[in-house]
Formats: structure tokens, sequence, C-alpha cells
């Protein structure tokens, strides 16, 4: 018997893994893949914060992006789209309401 070095619990000196906490103790056998590092513009934060920024220019980014599938791909392109469109259109309707302000104030 052998303590394990994550929890301290006694386990079998032939253990790979812990059987109290779930930790293996042979790193090279875990099945768990090291988590590898990304470019630092394929950062959600990072992508949501170019969104917010330049709208839909942003979204190459989000095509680029290797670990997001096909259909959040698209979900999101046209879900940035429509939102993109909602906004130039409510920007412009303010423009003519303004416009229309000022030539009723300057008329009187």
């Amino acid at each position: 018997m052998k303590k394990c070095p994550f929890c301290a619990e006694e386990i079998q000196d032939e253990a790979i893994k812990c059987k109290h906490c779930g930790e293996f103790l042979d790193v090279s056998r875990s099945p768990r893949p090291e988590k590898e590092k990304g470019q630092w513009y394929f950062k959600k934060s990072f992508i949501i914060f170019m969104l917010c920024s330049v709208g839909p220019l942003a979204l190459p980014l989000i095509w680029w992006r290797p670990k997001t599938s096909l259909a959040w791909k698209v979900g999101l392109t046209v879900g940035i789209v429509v939102i993109s469109w909602l906004l130039y259109q409510s920007t412009m309707e303010s423009i003519h309401t303004i416009k229309e302000y000022y030539r009723l104030l300057n008329g009187i």
C-alpha cells in the first residue's frame, strides 16, 4: 500500500488511478489530453470584445477558430448579421427623427 500524492489516502502499490480522488498517478497514462494553448486571438473573451467593437467585421475570428463547430459558426453568423441589421435600421430611424426635429425647429 502507498499514499496517493494528491489526497493522501491509502491505495494499492500498482494503482494507476486513485479510487478516492480520481487522479491519475502516472500522467503518461492519463486519458485526458493536455490542454493545447491556443492563439490569444481565438479566446472567447477577445472574440466577444471584437464583436462589441467592430461588429460583423470580427466574424473571421469565429470562422477561423478551430474549436468552434460548424453549427455554432453558422448560428453565430446569422445572429450577428441580424443584430447588425437591426442596429443599422434603428440608427437610420434615429437620424431621420433628429433631422425631422431640426427641420420643424428651424421652420418655426
